[in-house]
């Protein structure tokens, strides 16, 4: 894998119960193969109750939810109040381009911690009960009429590790022919 591009953490969320929100905390600490310690979304497997509804034994390929923090600015120059952890994101990053990695990339975050992207955040419905019209805020269209999800980044715990806000994120991209984002 060659590495490039830095970024920052800029706040880190986690809930105990399945909330749409999750407060900020000063840190959490990633578990490989589970996820973010505390969080109700932490384990081998699905967590998402409409997943675990279908498939119960299948992996938790959504263990950690990442949110650029320039999608907040662009929902507040729409109109939308949001803040950091109030998407369900455990991590909201600066200057990282989530939704332009491709699958299999990794973050490094703070000193240990590492992060392998899964896939893209389907926005869901919940999120128009934080703000009527956030979920379509949060979709677009690209030069071609395709859907683009711009609600965040899912990915898998490979290295344990604290993460706090200030710390820095280094991107490292898979070597070879890459896949682009979709939905899991």
């Amino acid at each position: 894998m060659r590495g490039t591009g830095k970024g920052v953490v800029a706040a880190v969320s986690r809930s105990a119960s399945h909330t749409m929100s999750k407060p900020n905390r000063d840190s959490i600490r990633l578990l490989a193969g589970l996820g973010v310690e505390g969080d109700a979304h932490m384990g081998k497997t699905v967590k998402h109750r409409s997943r675990v509804a279908r498939t119960p034994e299948a992996p938790n390929l959504r263990q950690v939810h990442l949110v650029h923090s320039e999608l907040h600015d662009e929902l507040r120059a729409a109109g939308f109040e949001v803040a950091a952890g109030q998407m369900g994101e455990n991590v909201t990053t600066t200057d990282v381009d989530l939704l332009a990695l491709p699958r299999g990339a990794r973050l490094h975050l703070g000193e240990s911690a590492a992060i392998e992207i899964t896939g893209l955040r389907n926005p869901c419905s919940q999120l128009d009960g934080i703000h009527a019209g956030l979920m379509a805020a949060t979709l677009g269209r690209d030069e071609k009429g395709e859907v683009v999800r711009k609600a965040g980044v899912m990915g898998i715990v490979l290295a344990s590790g604290e993460v706090q806000p200030g710390d820095p994120i280094r991107v490292e991209f898979p070597d070879g022919a890459t896949q682009p984002l979709a939905p899991v």
